[in-house]
């Protein structure tokens, strides 16, 4: 070979390192949210709490066969065998709950919704609920799979009908839905339990069935999965449940291949973004909008994200929805409650645990996909994080709580169901007391004792926070796990969500055992190369750094919008 052209070559080998390790995109402009535009940078007063630990705690506490506390075991075992032929456990909704327990309709009634949201809790935690106190409370709870009434979905309950007898519900499509997200989000920490793939399967299956029977079309109450029909009933129509479906069956592509459930994914995805309306009911709507943007990235389509959220934070306006369903961005008396999720019109909002803690697990790794709502989603974090505490009788002080006198049975574990903006109609010693925490429990049947107040349905969900949220150096800046919830995601590398809400440049700390590099997926910079131990991170004021660690001397290319590192893609946009 001529000498001339080996200088060429060895400068294109050069220009192809080079590009590798250097060319990483465009930044990403930031994208405002209205609603979260109105939430402060800093809540006031400010108090992020160990998550994580009222997590461990609620395990402790609740999966107790023989606790010796003020208030019974509030778990029991059900022998009554429906839909599989074995022992499964129930847990109580809510703390004295009357219509439950084994003594009351032979134990059948429990809800998968508070068995479910502690599985998966506990998991995210790192706790194997496979092998606990002697049993493998996983393979219990597909008791939940309605085998015995042909819809072969997870059910809230294991019997529906005595469900309803026994003062439960008519049907609900939300009810319906999400107990199979749920269960999706177990089988993902728990892969290998018997019959778990065969129930996802299935879900799957019939998703994909209903999705195609209602074409678009998901103006119901509820769908019956067993005759492949829309209904409707007294509860106001829930197209949002084409979020759940959507949802589900992308998961169920990455965990099966099928290409059908990927089309599944796409259609249900269309028909959240056809409506004219937010049609927000309880959580779906939200798991619609992480499908939304990750079929944007990884498979080109252009569903409007700016919409969907703003359904979302905006909440729906319609009188054949659940009007007034959305996020509360206000301050309550002297307390910031910006970021709660749930009624903003009831009472004058009416804000709920459990709702206000699921948004966060399709919303933090949603940003992985569509990084100009980093900053807008950080904020949003920081004010719901902040706020949700004060559903724990331990936090929040005993003139803004319903039942103090008995807040300590709870421990500090188990929280109210709801806070309230005011509640001067039901109880008037709290007259001119804002906010106000408060479970809807003693409203339910007559009989329910005033403990009922305290919810383990609600507080069960708590460990989606523990693994999302991390504090760091700097009071008010979170370090958000993106990859914790993000469940049929490669998550090759750990993915860090930080906002600095101040009007100054913060340095956080980043910590590492190993040679490490750290790149900013919104600026498209490394932030630091080939450092190890402490890391300082600057991140500019009011503004968000999405962090990608990657091991010392990854390199990185561009292709097209997405940046890989190696095969990876770590980046889009």
């Amino acid at each position: 070979m001529k000498k001339g052209a080996i200088i060429i070559l060895l400068i294109v080998v050069l220009a192809a390192s080079y590009s590798c390790s250097t060319q990483t995109g465009v930044p990403v402009a930031q994208v405002s949210v209205l609603r979260i535009d109105q939430m402060p940078n800093i809540p006031q007063p400010l108090n992020i709490i160990d998550w994580e630990k009222k997590a461990l705690q609620f395990d402790s506490l609740v999966f107790d066969f023989n606790s010796k506390s003020s208030i019974v075991p509030l778990i029991w075992l059900d022998s009554s065998r429906h839909n599989i032929d074995q022992v499964t456990f129930g847990l109580y909704t809510v703390i004295g709950d009357v219509r439950q327990g084994p003594q009351h309709n032979n134990g059948e009634f429990h809800e998968a919704l508070t068995s479910l949201n502690a599985l998966l809790s506990a998991g995210l935690s790192g706790i194997d609920k496979t092998s606990q106190h002697g049993f493998n409370f996983v393979k219990m709870v597909q008791n939940y799979f309605n085998s015995d009434n042909n819809w072969n979905i997870v059910m809230n309950n294991t019997n529906p009908d005595v469900a309803m007898l026994g003062g439960g519900y008519g049907r609900d499509w939300w009810y319906d839905v999400f107990p199979n997200l749920l269960y999706y989000g177990v089988a993902a920490i728990y892969p290998d339990v018997e019959n778990t793939e065969y129930i996802q399967h299935s879900i799957a299956e019939q998703f994909y069935k209903a999705d195609s029977v209602l074409n678009g079309d998901y103006d119901y109450s509820y769908f019956d999965y067993a005759q492949m029909k829309g209904m409707h009933n007294q509860v106001p129509m829930q197209q949002d449940a084409a979020g759940g479906h959507a949802w589900v069956l992308l998961s169920a592509y990455y965990k099966f291949g099928d290409i059908r459930y990927l089309q599944g994914a796409k259609n249900a995805t269309l028909a959240l973004t056809n409506q004219k309306e937010s049609r927000f009911y309880e959580v779906l709507l939200p798991f619609g909008v992480y499908t939304a943007a990750r079929l944007n990235a990884e498979y080109g389509t252009t569903y409007d994200i700016a919409r969907l959220l703003n359904f979302t934070f905006d909440g729906c306006q319609s009188k054949d929805g659940r009007y007034g369903w959305g996020v509360i961005a206000e301050q309550w008396g002297d307390m910031d409650v910006y970021g709660l999720q749930g009624s903003i019109t009831d009472g004058g909002g009416y804000g709920f645990f459990m709702n206000s803690v699921v948004m966060a697990w399709p919303l933090v790794p949603m940003v992985k996909y569509e990084p100009e709502y980093a900053k807008a989603i950080g904020k949003y974090m920081l004010n719901a994080v902040n706020a949700s505490r004060l559903f724990y009788p331990d936090q929040i002080d005993e003139k803004h709580q319903w039942l103090p006198e008995l807040k300590d049975i709870t421990k500090g574990i188990i929280g109210y169901e709801g806070l309230r903006r005011t509640d001067d109609m039901n109880n008037p010693a709290l007259k001119g007391v804002s906010p106000v925490a408060i479970g809807d429990g003693p409203k339910w049947i007559a009989g329910q004792p005033r403990e009922s107040m305290f919810s383990l349905y609600s507080t069960s969900i708590a460990g989606v926070f523990g693994a999302i949220v991390h504090t760091t150096d700097v009071e008010g800046i979170l370090a958000l796990d993106c990859n914790a919830t993000d469940f049929y995601a490669e998550n090759k590398y750990p993915v860090s969500l930080y906002y600095n809400p101040y009007n100054e440049t913060k340095t956080v700390t980043y910590f590492s055992e190993e040679k490490i590099d750290l790149f900013d997926n919104i600026s498209k910079k490394y932030l630091s190369r080939n450092a190890d131990g402490n890391i300082s991170l600057k991140i500019p004021a009011d503004e968000a750094i999405l962090i990608v660690a990657l091991p010392a001397g990854t390199r990185l290319k561009t292709d097209g919008l997405k940046v890989k590192a190696c095969k990876t893609v770590i980046a889009y946009k």
